[in-house]
């Protein structure tokens, strides 16, 4: 069992003091099903980047702001405390607004047989 509390916690301490303001988690890793909580610092990004074959993002602290690559038809969204979202299956980075956490859960792929 992971006390996402104080992992929460924990990592934002660490993202704080990290150069690119960021730190991050592997908490549940079954099969095709993903679970990171990623902590990052105030005005830190994640660089746009894939989607993966599905992805939710969860806010625990903060605010956050997901946008989508030039052209894409999908608006950027502001995500914070308690709000939970769908991650597009376009190309996508995150900018803190704020300290923040959050728990992205992503399905890399169908397991076998299915």
């Amino acid at each position: 069992m992971v006390d996402i509390t104080a992992l929460a916690d924990e990592l934002l301490t660490r993202a704080r003091a990290d150069e690119h303001g960021r730190a991050a988690e592997l908490v549940v890793h079954d099969g095709v099903l993903r679970q990171l909580v990623l902590a990052l610092a105030a005005g830190a990004e994640l660089a746009e980047h894939n989607a993966p074959a599905a992805a939710t993002l969860q806010g625990l602290q903060g605010r956050v702001r997901l946008s989508y690559a030039a052209g894409s038809s999908t608006p950027a969204v502001e995500l914070g405390a308690g709000e939970l979202t769908v991650i597009g299956h376009e190309r996508h980075g995150v900018h803190a607004l704020a300290d923040s956490v959050l728990v992205l859960t992503t399905v890399t792929g169908l397991p076998d047989g299915a």
